[in-house]
């Protein structure tokens, strides 16, 4: 199956309703990156899960290694921005279990 979508919600100053995507740890996820976009993670299990942002890009042909974060249970991190030329046009997040919750925010 293909990556689910995450919605990028865009602030403004009247409110935007909060909505998170659950974790898939078997099809992971992707998300539309202009640059400007943030990624809040919450870890809502009573133990460590993990979360990986993957780089697009590659040095001297060879792949560089994700970037990779421990969320302690209960956690809550913002994560960004993530530039488009490390991180491509489709920022590519893995997700090691469904307790993840993942919502991405425009600036």
């Amino acid at each position: 199956m293909p990556r689910v979508v995450v919605p990028v919600l865009t602030a403004d100053r009247s409110g935007v309703a909060v909505t998170q995507t659950t974790g898939d740890a078997t099809n992971n996820h992707t998300v539309t990156n202009n640059g400007r976009v943030l990624i809040m993670v919450e870890n809502s299990g009573a133990t460590a899960r993990v979360v990986t942002f993957n780089l697009a890009r590659k040095v001297d042909g060879q792949s560089v290694t994700a970037r990779t974060k421990s969320l302690a249970a209960g956690a809550k991190e913002l994560f960004g921005p993530f530039d488009p030329q490390d991180y491509g046009g489709k920022l590519l997040i893995d997700v090691a279990h469904a307790e993840l919750k993942l919502t991405a925010i425009s600036l």
